[in-house]
Formats: structure tokens, sequence, C-alpha cells
């Protein structure tokens, strides 16, 4: 497929993306209440022809594109719900998109639109994977449930699968992951009893939390040091462990009982045995104290190397030298339960830089208040994802599967 007809194509939409965008901003849905999203993804999808199911995994929607000529089946997904008041930033009284997902459905969107005006140019099938509820870390895992990865009358069995996700880069950049991607999380529990279980509770809290090797960003300038970090080789995030304990006392009226609950991320995931381990070993210094885990965290998000270095590859041909950074670490606070999709076929998950030049690095990064992504990113991702995926469809170099999660607690 010519890059000039790519290019034609996101150029005469460009202005009608920007604005079912907008449009989207100004009505985010709380994770697993999608409604109004997905009609107005499926009333799009169904405009340009392609075979439409809704309501997967809750509000989900798969639109499906068959291209004119023989070829792969490969998957794009974009996520389609607001971020909860209690995850944003200092906090607010309301869903809002603050994360970048109308920016991520609106992008999939215009590659479904830009692909279906090229049929006759495209091998293969396209399945797009519209999500609920990734802020949750459930909708993924609904999704699968649902076998939208596996052989339908549709399409065929999805052999790989792709994503942009807004990241703090300049517009115009794309960060690769090649070996990197983002941490999954774990949410032990200890449960502590006796007259003092409170205020022993907020001791092992602080016990659990000193056991960080990073801590939050509390300022814009710590935003920018994190930025530059995750892209130094053998940098400071090469490594980490983020953990955050809180003290949950018991309900009124009940006495003597508290509750410590902890969430920790680390990388390589691999250090969740040892994190463990170093939580097992403080409470066992509280008389009474009880550990429960999940039976595993949440998987990490792991991009193939080859993969991502491939991707890389054609985003510099087609957009020129300077269109790509790589990341050399995981950001430590941040997840997605793309891993999930990662863990039965392989794939890409690359950032789409939405910082508008001179802006303050909170417009760009995900949660806080006063994100304000650049709406030219959404022809830029359109552009280099159909672009992308019309390669892989047509392509006979297969992406290799090249991390499996390995980590076993012997809980």
């Amino acid at each position: 497929m010519a890059r000039s007809a790519v290019d034609t194509q996101t150029a005469h939409l460009e202005r009608a993306l920007i604005a079912l965008r907008r449009d989207l901003h100004r009505h985010p849905e709380a994770p697993g209440q999608e409604r109004r999203t997905a009609r107005a993804v499926a009333r799009e999808l169904r405009k340009a022809g392609l075979a439409v199911t809704t309501g997967i995994g809750g509000h989900g929607v798969v639109g499906v594109l068959r291209g004119a000529h023989p070829g792969r089946t490969v998957a794009y997904r974009a996520d389609m719900d607001a971020v909860p008041g209690r995850d944003i930033v200092g906090g607010g009284a309301a869903p809002a998109h603050v994360c970048g997902h109308d920016i991520h459905t609106t992008v999939a969107i215009g590659i479904a639109l830009v692909l279906a005006r090229l049929r006759q140019h495209l091998s293969g099938t396209v399945v797009f994977l519209f999500q609920p509820a990734e802020e949750a870390l459930t909708g993924a895992r609904a999704m699968l449930e649902r076998r939208v990865l596996d052989r339908t009358r549709f399409h065929a069995r999805v052999e790989e699968i792709h994503a942009l996700h807004c990241g703090p880069f300049p517009l115009g950049q794309f960060a690769v992951t090649p070996g990197y991607g983002l941490p999954g999380q774990d949410r032990p529990e200890v449960a502590l009893s006796g007259t003092d279980a409170p205020e022993a509770a907020r001791r092992l809290a602080a016990d659990i939390g000193a056991l960080a090797t990073v801590t939050p960003p509390q300022q814009p300038a710590d935003l920018e040091r994190m930025v530059a970090d995750v892209q130094t080789p053998n940098g400071p995030l090469a490594r980490f462990v983020a953990a955050r304990a809180r003290v949950q006392e018991a309900a009124d009226g009940v006495d003597g009982a508290a509750k410590v609950e902890v969430a920790s991320r680390c990388w390589p995931e691999e250090r969740y045995v040892e994190v463990r381990e170093d939580i097992r070993r403080l409470a066992k210094s509280y008389a009474g104290a009880r550990v429960s885990f999940p039976r595993e965290p949440f998987p990490a998000m792991v991009c193939p190397e080859q993969d991502a270095r491939r991707l890389a590859r054609h985003l510099r041909h087609t957009l020129g030298r300077d269109a790509t950074t790589r990341l050399h670490a995981a950001f430590p606070f941040n997840g997605d339960d793309f891993a999930l999709y990662l863990d039965r076929v392989p794939g890409t998950y690359t950032f789409l830089g939405v910082r508008t030049p001179e802006a303050p690095i909170t417009t760009s990064y995900p949660h806080y208040p006063d994100f304000t992504p650049d709406e030219r990113a959404i022809g830029l991702g359109v552009r280099a994802m159909a672009g992308w995926l019309a390669t892989r469809t047509h392509g006979t170099h297969h992406l290799s599967h090249g991390h499996a999660h390995t980590f076993r607690t012997g809980e």
C-alpha cells in the first residue's frame, strides 16, 4: 500500500477526526460505563463498511476489516474509558479524559476509515478491538474471555496485536519499547489484630513503603527527570520497586483490628518474589499479623525487542529519521492491561508523543488534571499505524513472541 495514499486519505479525514475526538472528550465515561462511546465507535465503523459486533466484555466493540487480497490477520486495540475522579492526580469530582483514551479511540477509528477507503489495496484482515475498562484493568480480560483473538466466522485467528498510548514526548515522536513496556502490580494485604492494631498498622505501612526505590513525582521537574531516565540505557529506572501502603482501620464499633493495603510495582517482574518475601519478613515482627497475596501479580507488559525494533525502522522510513525514540526502562507508576493480549500473541505498544512544543509536561502526562494533548497527534498516529498494519497484514515476516511471564510465587 502506497504511503502517499495513506497520507492523502488521512489528510481528508483529519478535521472530522478532531471533531470526533472533541465530542468524545466532552462525554467521558467511567470504566464499564462506555455506552455512548461504544455507540459512536460502532456507528463510524459500520459507516465504513466493517463487520461490527458490540457488547463484547461489557461495552467493547469489535470491528473487522477484510482486505481485497489474501493475507494475515492482525489486531489493533484502543481503550475507550475515562479516568475515574479518584485516579486523577490531586483528585477529581467526576471521570475525565485525562489519559488520552479519547485520542486512542479516535486514532483507531481513523485507521479503520483510512484502510477501509484503501481496501482494494489491503491484504489480509485487520481486527479493531475497542476495549472498555482499561483503567480498572478488567476490560482486556473480559474481551479475551469472549475469545476476540480466536478464529471466528469473520476472521482467522489473530496473529499479532498493536496499540498506541499517549505519552509525554514531543509531538511527532513515537517512543518504541523494545524489551520494555509497563510494570504489572501486586496487591497484598496484611491484617493486624490487638488493642494497638491501628498504630501497628501505621508503622508497618511505613516499613513497607520504605521498600520503594522510587517515589512518585511531586513536581514537573520530577516528571521531566523520569521521562529522561526511561530513555537512558542502564539508567536509574532499569530496575526499581515502587510501593504504596495505606492503613484501613476497622469499621466503627470494631476495636482491635486494622489492615494494611499494599500496591507494589517492580521491574523486572521477577522481583515480586523478593518484594513478597520482604513484606512477609516485615509483617512477622508484628504479633498476629496475617499476610495474604493474590495468586499472581497482575502481569507486566513486556514488548518483544525484535518487534519494536522492526516498528521503529518502519516509522523512520515513513515519517522521518527523527520520528522515534527508544525507551530503555518502564515508567514505574503506570500500567496497562494490554499486557494480557501480549501474553497471547506478539505485538507492539508504542507511546504517541502528544506534547505541544513549549507546553508544560503535565499537559502531556496522563492522569494530570491539565492533560491537554496536541490534537495534531491524531493524524500522525493514523498515518503511522495505518501504514504499519497494512505492512503487517501483507508481510511474510511474523513477529516473535519474545516474552512469557515466568513469575511464580509458590503461594
